[in-house]
């Protein structure tokens, strides 16, 4: 019997295969990711002579929020890839909603970080050095500051900017994972599409700053796709509330009509505890 084949992260070649393998294979667990707060059990998926790693989060290992209404987490992580796909950039790796050994959740492909790429960094300085941002001041120890900053990246302004119409509630550096070829993937989405404001963010380098041209044409594709009846609208149907899809359609129309990135809005935590 051959091996299977492996699927790669992923590329325009495989990303549809990748999909379908995630949905169809059999997963088998083969540990479990201790770190996570909520049960993130790490898989292989095979079907048809292809095999890939995964990663599989039960609804029932969520652990109960506040703030958001028990067991929807998984469609939220689903929801987000549809929005990245409407996007066109690509920036959350194949997931999808489906049955696994321990009942219903978000399956989504494993990727392989890049370690040695850096978008984050503590500075003892007053301003950001070239080619970053500045987040915020933070505290060191022993009464030390130092300055958060982030990469001066477009991939993390699109992430950014995607962040901004999910409404991401935590946006951690160890949410950022840098891929070969190149890429960069945000994970972690459990926590978005809320009706309020939530969001927070490392990621605030661009706050108030001009939106791009390309930013600007992604948005307006994704009003297309959120109008009645039109594709995200459908499937966001699906994933989230519709008092949810309604918030989502105003953020996506207040990015446009601002033309900017979104600043702190003072009513809610603007940065992530513990940042990383």
């Amino acid at each position: 019997m051959s091996a299977p084949e492996r699927i790669p992260p992923r590329s325009v070649t495989t990303d549809a295969a990748a999909a379908e393998l995630l949905a169809r294979g059999e997963l088998t667990v083969r540990g479990q990711i201790r770190e996570a707060s909520n049960a993130a059990l790490y898989c292989t998926v095979a079907h048809d002579g292809r095999e890939a790693a995964c990663i599989y989060k039960p609804v029932a290992g969520e652990r109960p929020l506040w703030d958001f209404p028990d067991g929807t987490l998984a469609q939220r992580e689903v929801a987000a890839y549809e929005v990245s796909e409407a996007t066109g950039w690509g920036l959350v790796p194949p997931t999808v909603l489906r049955d696994g050994p321990y009942g219903e959740g978000m399956v989504q492909l494993w990727i392989d970080a890049a370690p040695e790429s850096e978008l984050l960094a503590l500075v003892d300085a007053e301003e950001p050095g070239p080619g970053w941002k500045a987040v915020a001041f933070a505290e060191v120890g022993e009464g030390r500051t130092a300055l958060l900053v982030h990469a001066d990246d477009e991939r993390l302004r699109r992430l950014a900017v995607m962040d901004a119409v999910v409404n991401n509630a935590d946006r951690k550096g160890g949410h950022l994972l840098p891929a070969a070829g190149e890429r960069l993937y945000g994970i972690d989405h459990g926590v978005t599409f809320h009706a309020e404001n939530k969001l927070r963010t490392l990621l605030w380098g661009w706050a108030g700053d001009p939106l791009t041209a390309e930013a600007l044409a992604a948005l307006g594709a994704l009003r297309e796709a959120l109008g009645d009846g039109g594709p995200l609208d459908v499937r966001l149907g699906e994933l989230i509330t519709p008092a949810e899809l309604d918030a989502t359609r105003a953020r996506v129309d207040a990015l446009l009509e601002s033309g900017k990135h979104p600043e702190p809005s003072g009513e809610w935590p603007a940065i992530p505890w513990p940042p990383v």
